[in-house]
C-alpha cells in the first residue's frame, strides 16, 4: 500500500475541486487532488456566469487561457416563460465593471481539463484514475482518505484537512451530514447534443435559451464548432417513460417547445461513439446537507448542495463553495483566525448564497402559466407539499423560520419577478444597497449580485454578518474586518 502525507487532500477533479486545490497551493500549502476519471470526460452544466469567468478564473490565474479557448461568448440569456408569448432577452450589464459583461458556454470536458491542468501548473499533485473509497477518522476527526487506483493498488493519503468536491455521488459527504431534499424541485432531465442547429440573431447568438412548455422546460446551449446542448426538464413522474426510450422522449419534449424545435429544424442529433453521442438522464433534485463541515473535512460543490439548473448557477455555486472552502482551510492552517470562526463563515456564506438562488427559483416558477399540465400544477402546490418539508426549509432559512412563515414571506414574488425581468441578470451591477422600502425582489436581487460583484472586483472589505470575516486582499484567506482589528 502506498501512503502520501500532505497538508490538504482534495477529492474531485471538477471545477470545484480544481478551484480549491489551486487556491490552496497559491497560499503555500501542499495539496494532493484525486479524480476518479480521466480528463477529458463528459459533464453537464455548460453555461457559465460572469462571476466565474471574471472573478474565479482570474483568482486562479487561468482567465487568459479560458478567454482564448474559443468558447462561445454568452452575453446574457433568452427566456420564453410564463404567459409571455414572445421570448425576452437580457444582457449582463455592468455599471462599474464594464469589461465583465459576458461569460461563456463551455464544453465542460475542455473547461474542466483546463482548470485541472492549471492546478498541476500551480504545484498540485493532481492524480487521475484514483477512486476515493472512504475517509480516515481518528479521535473523531478526519485525517485523510483511503483510495484505490485503476491497477488495484491501494493508496492512503493523510492530511490535515480533506475537501470533498467529488460531486452528488460522494462517498464522504454522508459522514459529514444528512442531505435534505426540496419537495418542490424534484425533476428529471433528459438531454443530448445536436449539430447544425440554428442560432438567435447577433449579438445574442451565444445566449442560453430557457423555454417553458406544457410538461416542463427546455434548455438550448450553443457550444463551439456547431455543437448544441439541448435538454428537457420534466416532472419525475416521466422517469419511467424516459427510461424506456430516452431519445424518443427527448424528441417528443423538444417538439412540444416551439422556440427550441424551430432552431433544431436543420439539426441532427449526435449519435456517434463520442462523449456527445449518448442521450443522457440526470436527476435534478435540489438538496443541501445539514452540515457542510465536520472536524477535518469540508464539503464543496455538488457534494454539499445542488439547485435546479434553470439559472445556470451550477458551476457558480460549485466554484463559489470551493473558494469558501479554500479560504477556510488555508486560514485555519496558517492559524490566522481560529478554526471555528472560519468554519462558521463558510457555513453562513454558502447557505446564504444557496438560499438567495432558491428564492429566485421559487419566484421564477411562480410566474403565471397558461397550462394545467401536471408539471405546472405540481409547482403551484408549493404552498402545500413543500410547506411540510421542514428539514429542507429549516436549512435554507437558517433554522429559525417555520415553513409557513418562510412561504408567507415569499408569496407574490412571482408577480414582482415578472415585473423586474429586464434586471434579473445584472451580475456585476454597481455597488448599491437596497433602500429600506425596496420591494422584496429588489432586495433579493441586490443580495444575489453582491457576492458575484465581490468575486469580479476582487475585494470585499465589508463583512456579510455582524460578527463575520472578510477575504484578504488576494482573496485566498479570511481575516478579521479592519474595524475589528483596529478596535482590538
Amino acid at each position: 500500500m502506498n501512503e502520501l502525507v500532505t497538508d490538504v487532500v482534495v477529492v474531485g477533479g471538477g471545477p470545484a475541486g480544481s478551484t480549491a486545490a489551486t487556491m490552496l497551493t497559491k497560499s503555500g500549502h501542499s495539496v494532493v487532488q484525486l479524480e476518479r476519471e480521466h480528463h477529458p470526460r463528459h459533464q453537464i452544466g455548460e453555461s457559465l456566469l460572469p462571476a466565474t469567468v471574471h472573478g474565479i478564473c482570474r483568482l486562479l490565474d487561468v482567465f487568459d487561457e479560458v478567454n482564448n479557448a474559443g468558447f462561445v461568448v454568452k452575453r446574457g440569456g433568452t427566456f420564453r416563460w410564463g404567459k409571455r408569448a414572445e421570448p425576452y432577452t437580457f444582457a449582463f450589464r455592468t455599471t462599474t465593471l464594464s469589461d465583465a459583461d459576458y461569460a461563456f458556454q463551455v464544453e465542460r470536458a475542455r473547461f474542466d481539463q483546463i482548470l485541472f491542468e492549471n492546478a498541476r501548473r500551480h504545484g498540485v499533485d493532481a492524480r487521475e484514475g484514483i477512486d476515493v473509497l472512504e475517509s480516515i477518522v481518528e479521535d473523531g476527526r478526519v485525517v485523510g482518505v483511503r483510495a484505490r487506483g485503476e491497477d488495484g493498488e491501494d493508496l492512503t493519503v493523510r492530511a490535515k484537512y480533506v475537501i470533498d468536491a467529488s460531486g452528488h455521488g460522494s462517498r464522504l459527504a454522508r459522514h459529514v451530514g444528512v442531505r435534505a431534499y426540496s419537495d418542490f424541485f424534484q425533476n428529471v432531465a433528459v438531454y443530448g447534443y445536436f449539430r447544425g442547429a440554428g442560432r438567435r440573431p447577433a449579438p445574442y447568438e451565444g445566449n442560453v435559451i430557457t423555454a417553458a412548455f406544457e410538461q416542463g422546460w427546455c434548455w438550448f446551449i450553443p457550444l463551439a464548432d456547431g455543437l448544441t446542448s439541448v435538454g428537457a426538464v420534466v416532472d419525475r413522474g416521466h422517469a419511467g417513460r424516459i427510461g424506456k426510450d430516452r431519445e424518443g422522449a427527448l424528441m417528443e419534449f423538444l417538439q412540444a417547445c416551439p422556440i427550441v424545435n424551430e432552431l433544431l429544424e436543420t439539426a441532427e442529433r449526435v449519435d456517434d461513439d463520442s462523449m456527445y453521442g449518448e442521450v443522457r438522464i440526470r436527476k435534478d433534485w435540489s438538496y443541501m446537507s445539514d452540515r457542510l463541515t465536520a472536524p477535518g473535512i469540508v464539503l464543496a460543490g455538488d457534494a454539499a448542495c445542488f439547485i435546479d439548473p434553470v439559472f445556470s448557477s451550477g458551476v457558480h455555486l460549485g466554484t463559489y463553495g470551493a473558494v469558501l472552502a479554500a479560504r477556510t482551510v488555508s486560514t485555519a492552517l496558517a492559524g490566522e483566525v481560529d478554526e471555528a470562526s472560519c468554519l462558521q463563515e463558510l457555513e453562513r456564506r454558502y447557505r446564504r448564497e444557496f438560499s438567495v438562488w432558491y428564492d429566485f427559483l421559487l419566484a421564477f416558477f411562480d410566474v403565471d402559466h397558461d397550462w394545467d399540465d401536471h408539471f405546472w400544477t405540481a409547482r403551484k402546490l408549493l404552498n402545500t407539499s413543500e410547506r411540510g418539508n421542514e428539514a429542507f426549509i429549516n436549512l435554507i432559512a437558517g433554522g429559525a423560520t417555520a415553513p409557513e412563515e418562510f412561504f408567507s414571506a415569499r408569496e407574490g414574488l412571482g408577480g414582482e419577478f415578472d415585473a423586474m425581468i429586464p434586471a434579473i441578470a445584472d451580475v456585476g451591477e454597481g455597488a448599491r444597497a437596497a433602500a429600506p422600502d425596496a420591494s422584496p425582489m429588489t432586495r433579493l436581487n441586490d443580495a444575489r449580485v453582491r457576492e458575484s460583484r465581490a468575486l469580479i472586483a476582487g475585494a470585499d472589505d465589508i463583512p456579510l454578518f455582524e460578527d463575520g470575516l472578510v477575504p484578504t486582499a488576494d482573496g485566498l484567506r479570511w481575516m478579521q474586518p479592519a474595524a475589528v482589528v483596529q478596535a482590538g
